[in-house]
């Protein structure tokens, strides 16, 4: 079923016409019209020239055009700051997708030296060959003000069957820009709940000669800005069926181009409790991520979260064992989001859920002192994502029940002392008090004193009074530096029970003392 062209990209394609130019929806806004899907941005071609569309949008902001539709959605102001014929139309629209429609001259590109942007854009005279020159034949359709369609590639048919298929000869397509390697399985991923028929579509395929292709030149992505690679994987990894993507990278020899750590643990058996390989679990879990729709970084680290298995692995499946394969694993997730220039938020998020994803927790073997060290060090504010993690990874495991009594106890559990100090900052005494009571200057000592004083306020809250901690400040300020330096390591030396519990539960499991 199609969708209805918007006032305002409409109101730019009258203003174009008013002129006596050809005005064409064109790419990924006339597919997804098509497919009854919202389309993210909109797009016009014409034969207009880039200058002739600056001069013709300046002088319309207090215009009507020829036809009697006033023009005010269509303001006077343009944006053309690029090398490939396209202008920026800005509108009145409150709608984020609308407020600037890009106009682009009808092109023909030359040569693709770097494989990503052409050498040389000329300008072409008829919309036929402005479609040439596009990827995929889904995307080389145009449409009219008046909803009619120009499909010189029979991307209508490919629509209704669910197939992605390159214009032409899939080699040179590939060779004229590798990210269309990558592009294939995001739409085969990001279209899959799409169907020209109605309702939920089977699944997206790539057409035969299109895959071979992209197998024969998947090598071409090493001469991809990484950037632009990790654009195409995000949108991929925030579709409903990001899962099914990896797979299908995997299929086509792509992913050792984008992941290589995730192709570590493909064949790589696990333990008594684990039902699947690393990689096709760790697919898994990103599958439950993204099917319940959480967020970037949860479904990053979903995927990501068992990265260290394979380094760790130690023993035979199914009594193999993965000490610290956490924090290799979260070493391994810094250097593969970083290789991709992910922003440096979304590095720490991530790499955070996958150091603190094994979190251990027994009803009954766990004190409060031991759950206020838990959101000590991973942060109380980051308890809601390290639980959906969980989830993940256990769903991923073929374990039918996302969240166990366990769980749900836990968060009993942190509601019940979220209240409490578990930060330097929380401490009814900071710095200076201690070198004010022990008359200091600034340096090791103070903060070794604090070390001190928030970890016997983690054994018990009632500790953190200010005549109780100054009685602590004193008794630690008669000490040497080499015994504070040591009752500071005791105190820090305290094993987070939650670890504990982890390698004391891996011991009972393989009968080791």
């Amino acid at each position: 079923m199609r969708g209805k062209i918007p006032k305002e990209a409409a109101d730019v394609m009258r203003a174009l016409a008013a002129e006596q130019h050809a005005a064409y929806l064109v790419g990924g806004c006339v597919r997804d019209l098509l497919l009854g899907r919202e389309p993210k941005d909109w797009d016009v071609a014409t034969d207009a020239t880039p200058e002739e569309v600056q001069r013709i949008f300046s002088r319309r902001s207090d215009a009507t055009s020829e036809v009697g539709t006033p023009t005010g959605s269509v303001g006077g102001r343009t944006i053309y700051e690029n090398q490939f014929g396209t202008v920026g139309v800005k509108t009145d629209s409150d709608d984020p997708r609308l407020k600037v429609v890009e106009v682009t001259t009808f092109r023909l590109e030359g040569k693709y030296t770097d494989k990503r942007h052409p050498d040389e854009v000329k300008f072409a005279k008829t919309i036929e060959e402005d479609l040439s020159r596009r990827d995929f034949t889904i995307n080389a359709i145009a449409m009219t003000q008046d909803s009619k369609l120009v499909d010189p590639f029979r991307g209508q048919d490919d629509l209704r069957q669910n197939i992605i298929r390159t214009v032409g000869d899939p080699a040179a397509r590939f060779n004229e820009d590798a990210l269309r390697l990558l592009r294939a399985v995001r739409l085969a991923a990001e279209l899959s709940d799409f169907s020209t028929r109605g309702g939920p579509a089977s699944g997206w395929q790539i057409e035969g000669a299109t895959r071979d292709a992209v197998k024969e030149h998947a090598g071409l992505l090493e001469m991809i800005a990484k950037e632009r690679i990790r654009d195409e994987f995000v949108k991929m990894v925030e579709t409903p069926h990001a899962a099914q993507g990896v797979l299908l990278l995997e299929e086509l020899g792509l992913l050792r181009y984008v992941l290589p750590e995730l192709r570590e643990g493909i064949g790589v058996g696990q333990d008594k409790h684990h039902i699947y390989a690393v990689f096709e679990h760790s697919v898994r879990a990103l599958d439950y991520a993204a099917k319940k729709n959480y967020s970037l970084e949860i479904r990053l680290a979903s995927l990501l979260h068992d990265a260290g298995k394979p380094r760790t692995k130690a023993g035979e499946s199914p009594n193999s064992t993965f000490y610290n394969h956490e924090m290799v694993g979260a070493k391994m997730a810094a250097r593969a989001l970083d290789r991709l220039r992910f922003p440096s938020g979304v590095i720490e998020r991530t790499v955070h859920l996958v150091r603190w994803h094994m979190f251990y927790y027994n009803v009954g073997e766990v004190s409060a002192a031991g759950v206020r060290r838990f959101l000590a060090r991973v942060g109380p504010e980051n308890v809601d994502d390290l639980i959906k993690v969980r989830e993940a990874d256990r769903i991923g495991s073929g374990v039918p029940k996302a969240v166990p009594y366990k769980l749900r106890h836990l968060l009993f559990m942190i509601e019940k002392v979220k209240h409490d100090p578990i930060s330097p900052k929380m401490l009814k005494v900071n710095g200076e008090d201690v070198m004010k009571i022990l008359g200091i200057p600034p340096g090791p000592r103070v903060g070794q004193a604090l070390d001190i004083l928030l970890e016997e306020v983690l054994d018990d809250p009632k500790k953190n009074t200010e005549e109780n901690l100054g009685r602590r400040i004193r008794e630690l300020g008669k000490l040497s530096e080499k015994e504070l330096g040591k009752a500071r390591e005791k105190a820090r030396g305290k094993k987070e029970e939650f670890e504990q519990g982890i390698e004391a539960e891996m011991k009972r499991k393989h009968y080791v003392k």
